[in-house]
C-alpha cells in the first residue's frame, strides 16, 4: 500500500513539473490558452438536442490550444526545449519546427470574435432568440475561455412555398423539381430551420435545372425568403427567382456544332492551314491536321448530339470518359453561344493527347529473415493509340528473385525472368452490342505472357498465359473484370535428384512439377469507398470466381476417379471451381489514426478431370502480407507439420479452403513516420483426408486450429513509397498438440534462442492490405 502511495505522488510530482516547465519559457505576462468550455444553458431543449448542439459548437472558438496526449503536451515540450536553429534546414529545424509546436498564448484569443460566431451559427440552426456571453478564467500562467449559450427554442418550418401560379417557364421548371409526388425537395415541413439544407435546396434545384437546358443559370439566382410571422417559432419559406437574374439564365439551350481538337497544345498557336484539315464526322467537325485518331473513338466518349438539349449529366459524362480513355493529358471544355440559331451552344472540346509512347522502370521487393526476400526490376513499354482508336499496347519485362537469407532454406533461392504483352480496346469487342451509362469506357483485353522460374538445387517451372476478355466499371466504386477464357499452361524442367529424392519421402511434392493445363472464364468484383478520406468508415471488397474446363469435362466425360483422365496435348487438363474473398474495413479514430482490417475466405473444389486443385491455383498462408509471425507458404494445412531432414529444404504448404483474419492499428509518430501494433490469423485446409498431411481435412474444429501471431511495426511513408519494417512473433502454433496450441507464456524476449526460433522480421513495400 505504501509503495502504491509512493508511486502515485511520485507521478504526480512529475506531472507538475513536466506541466510547469511547459509554461516558464512564456514572456512576462503571457499566458498559456489551455482551450475553451462551451456550455449549453437550455433546459428546455431534450437532451439528446442539447448535447448534438453542444458538440457542434464545441469545434467554433479559435485559436485551437496545444495539442495534448494523456494530459501532457509533448509538441510544445519539444519546441520549448530544442535550441534555436541556426539554419532554416537540418534536424535541429525539423524537431522544433516540423514535430514540435510554437506555444498558443491566451492574447490570440478574441472572446467577442468566438462569441458572435457562436451566436451566428444558432441563429443559422433556427435558434432565432439564442444569446451568446463569453468569459475566462486563470490559473498562474495558464487561461481559458468559457462561453455560455441560451439557444431558446428551436423554430421549425411551417411551409415551404414554391412559384405554381407563375406564367414564367423557370418557374413552373423550379416546381417540376420537386416531382410529382411534390416531396423532392430537402426543404420540409416540421423540419428545423436550418441555413446549411436551404443552400442544400438551392444546389439541388440549380442540379435539376441544369438537366433541363438552363446552362446559365446559377443557385446564386435563387433566393428563400424567410416569413417568421405566421406563427410561435414556425416560418414560412418562399422560393423565388431573383429580379436581378439576366435574361439568359431564364432560357434553356440547345447543342449546335460539336467542333473538337484531338491535338491541341497548350503551349503553342493551334492554326487551322489546310481545308482537309477539317473533317466532318456525323454531328462533329474534327480539325485535326495529323489525323491523330479514328473518329469513331468519338462514339463512346461524346454523349451530345447536334439538337439535343443540354444537360449536366451529359455534359459531365462527356468529359469523364475522354479523360478515362487514359491517352488524353489534358481535357478542356466550352461552351459558347452560338451565332446561327437563337438559344444554341456549339460545344468545343479541346484535347491534348499523352506522349504517344513511354517506357516506365519500377524496382519492388521485400524481405522476410524467416522467408524469402527478394526483389523485382520491371520494364514497361506504351503505346496509348496503337491503331488510331486510342488502344493501348504495353509489352513489359521483368526479372527478379526471392532470397532466404537465414533458416533451414537458405540456399534454396528463386528467380524469375518473364515477359507480358497487353492490348486494350476501348470497347466491348463482341457479337453483341453492350453499352454502359458511367463515366468510364468499357474496354476489351488481350494478354499472353510468360515466366520462367529456377529455384536453385530444385527444380525449374515454364509458365505460359494467355487471356482474353473485359474490364469495365459502373462508377468510381464498382469495376468488374470478366475473362471468357484465361489459359495457363505450366511445364517443369532440369528437376534435380536433390528434389526427386526428397519426392520419394514426400510424395505431396510432385504436384509442384507436375504440367497442368488450365483453362476457363474467371471473374472478378471489386467494390471500394476507401477514396472518400473523410468517411470514419470506408470498405475494399473483391470477390473472385473462376473454374477450368467445365464442359470440356462434360463433352469428354472425364472422371478420374472412374480412370478416365483425358489429356489435351498429352497433359491431363485441370477441372475445378474457386472462390474468394477478400472484405477489408478502415475506421478512423483520429485525425492520424486508424484500424485497418481484412477477412479473407477461399474455397476451391477440383472434380471430373482433377483429384487436386492445381498447385498454382492452391491456397497459401503466412508471409509478410498475410501471417507475419510465421514463414511465407508454411502455415497448414490444418494441424500439420512436415518433418524432414534438417540438411534439406522446407516444402511450402498448400490447401483447398483458406481463412485468414488481419487487424492492425496504424497512427502517424512522427513527420514520414508512421506506427502500427497488428495481430493475425489464419490457416489452410484440405477438403479431403490426405495420409500424407494428417491433421490436414477441414472440420468443425476449423477455429481451433488457427495459427495467430502478433508485433510491431514502422511505415516510412515519402509518398513515393511506404517501406514497411515488422517484427511478429507467434502467439498460437496449431501444429502443437491440443491444449499446448497457445505458446504466451512460452514468449521470452530477452532470450537468445527464443527470438532466433520465433521472432520474424518483415521488410517490405507497401501496406500488407
Amino acid at each position: 500500500m505504501m509503495k502504491t502511495s509512493h508511486f502515485i505522488y511520485g507521478l504526480s510530482a512529475l506531472l507538475f513539473m513536466y506541466s510547469c516547465s511547459n509554461t516558464k519559457y512564456l514572456a512576462e505576462g503571457e499566458l498559456l490558452y489551455t482551450g475553451a468550455d462551451v456550455k449549453v444553458d437550455a433546459k428546455e431543449l431534450p437532451k439528446k438536442q442539447r448535447k448534438e448542439l453542444e458538440k457542434q459548437i464545441n469545434d467554433l472558438p479559435r485559436p485551437i490550444p496545444n495539442k495534448k496526449i494523456l494530459g501532457l503536451r509533448p509538441k510544445l515540450y519539444i519546441y520549448n526545449n530544442t535550441k534555436e536553429p541556426k539554419k532554416d534546414k537540418g534536424f535541429r529545424h525539423w524537431l522544433k519546427y516540423k514535430v514540435g509546436e510554437p506555444p498558443v498564448t491566451f492574447a490570440k484569443v478574441d472572446l467577442k470574435y468566438n462569441a458572435d460566431v457562436i451566436q451566428s451559427f444558432a441563429e443559422n440552426k433556427g435558434y432565432f432568440q439564442a444569446l451568446t456571453t463569453s468569459d475566462s478564467t486563470r490559473s498562474g500562467k495558464k487561461a481559458s475561455a468559457q462561453y455560455v449559450i441560451k439557444p431558446g427554442k428551436q423554430w421549425k418550418i411551417r411551409k415551404v412555398i414554391y412559384p405554381s401560379d407563375s406564367t414564367s417557364q423557370l418557374d413552373k421548371a423550379i416546381t417540376r423539381t420537386l416531382g410529382k409526388s411534390g416531396k423532392r425537395g430537402l426543404l420540409k415541413p416540421g423540419d428545423p430551420y436550418d441555413l446549411d439544407v436551404i443552400k442544400a435546396e438551392r444546389e439541388r434545384i440549380d442540379g435539376r435545372l441544369k438537366e433541363r437546358g438552363y446552362y446559365f443559370f446559377s443557385a446564386d439566382y435563387l433566393k428563400i425568403q424567410v416569413d417568421s410571422t405566421v406563427g410561435k417559432y414556425e416560418v414560412d419559406l418562399l422560393v423565388k427567382v431573383k429580379d436581378e437574374t439576366p435574361e439568359n439564365a431564364r432560357e434553356t439551350y440547345k447543342i449546335n456544332n460539336i467542333i473538337v481538337y484531338p491535338n491541341y497544345s497548350i503551349t503553342k498557336e493551334n492554326k487551322i492551314t489546310k481545308p482537309d484539315s477539317i473533317q466532318v464526322y456525323k454531328d462533329l467537325t474534327i480539325i485535326d491536321t495529323a489525323e491523330t485518331f479514328n473518329p469513331r473513338i468519338y462514339d463512346r466518349t461524346l454523349y451530345f448530339h447536334k439538337g439535343d438539349l443540354y444537360n449536366r449529366s451529359d455534359h459531365n459524362l462527356s468529359l469523364n470518359r475522354l479523360v478515362n480513355l487514359g491517352t488524353f493529358k489534358f481535357v478542356k471544355n466550352q461552351f459558347k453561344v452560338s451565332n446561327k440559331f437563337e438559344n444554341t451552344l456549339d460545344a468545343y472540346y479541346y484535347l491534348t493527347p499523352l506522349p504517344k509512347k513511354s517506357i516506365r522502370f519500377e524496382i519492388l521487393g521485400k524481405t522476410n529473415t524467416a522467408n524469402y526476400s527478394g526483389s523485382e526490376i520491371n520494364v514497361n513499354w506504351s503505346n496509348r493509340n496503337t491503331f488510331k482508336g486510342a488502344e493501348l499496347l504495353t509489352i513489359s519485362a521483368f526479372g527478379g528473385m526471392e532470397i532466404q537469407v537465414s533458416g533451414q532454406n537458405k540456399g534454396y533461392n528463386v528467380y524469375r525472368v518473364g515477359g507480358e504483352t497487353s492490348l486494350y480496346w476501348p470497347r466491348i469487342i463482341a457479337p453483341f452490342k453492350f453499352e454502359t451509362s458511367g463515366g468510364f469506357v468499357p474496354k476489351t483485353k488481350v494478354t499472353i505472357g510468360y515466366e520462367f522460374q529456377k529455384r536453385i538445387k530444385l527444380y525449374g517451372l515454364n509458365t505460359f498465359r494467355g487471356s482474353f476478355g473485359y474490364q469495365f466499371k459502373e462508377n468510381v466504386r464498382k469495376e468488374h473484370l470478366l475473362n471468357v477464357t484465361e489459359i495457363t499452361y505450366v511445364s517443369p524442367t532440369n528437376v534435380s535428384e536433390l528434389y526427386k529424392q526428397q519426392m520419394a519421402a514426400v510424395p505431396a511434392l510432385e504436384k509442384v512439377i507436375e504440367k497442368q493445363l488450365i483453362f476457363g472464364p474467371t471473374y472478378t468484383y471489386t467494390y471500394t469507398n476507401t477514396m472518400q478520406k473523410r468517411k470514419k468508415h470506408t470498405f475494399y471488397f473483391e470477390g473472385n470466381l473462376e473454374e477450368s474446363a467445365m464442359i470440356t469435362g462434360l463433352v469428354t466425360g472425364a472422371n478420374i476417379k472412374k480412370g478416365d483422365t483425358i489429356s489435351v496435348l498429352n497433359v491431363p487438363f485441370s477441372q475445378f471451381v474457386k472462390a474468394e474473398a477478400d472484405f477489408r474495413h478502415y475506421m478512423k479514430v483520429g485525425e492520424n489514426s486508424q484500424i485497418a482490417s481484412r477477412v479473407i475466405v477461399g474455397a476451391g473444389v477440383p472434380f471430373g478431370n482433377s483429384r487436386d486443385l492445381p498447385f498454382i491455383k492452391q491456397f497459401f498462408s503466412g508471409g509478410a502480407s498475410s501471417l507475419r509471425a510465421f514463414r511465407a507458404r508454411a502455415v497448414g494445412p490444418g494441424t500439420f507439420k512436415p518433418e524432414v531432414d534438417e540438411n534439406t529444404f522446407l516444402p511450402d504448404q498448400s490447401g483447398d479452403l483458406k481463412f485468414e483474419f488481419n487487424t492492425e492499428f496504424r497512427t502517424k509518430l512522427v513527420s514520414v513516420i508512421n506506427g502500427a501494433l497488428f495481430v493475425d490469423a489464419g490457416n489452410v485446409w484440405l477438403f479431403n483426408d490426405n495420409p500424407e498431411k494428417p491433421g490436414g481435412k477441414f472440420s468443425g474444429d476449423f477455429l481451433n486450429e488457427l495459427a495467430v501471431g502478433a508485433g510491431a511495426g514502422l511505415r516510412i511513408d515519402i509518398s513515393i513509397l511506404i517501406l514497411r519494417l515488422d517484427f511478429a512473433f507467434p502467439l498460437r502454433k496449431p501444429y502443437l498438440a491440443d491444449g499446448q496450441r497457445w505458446v504466451m507464456d512460452k514468449i521470452e524476449f530477452g532470450s537468445g534462442s527464443w527470438k532466433r526460433e520465433n521472432l520474424i522480421f518483415n521488410l517490405a513495400i507497401g501496406y500488407p492490405f
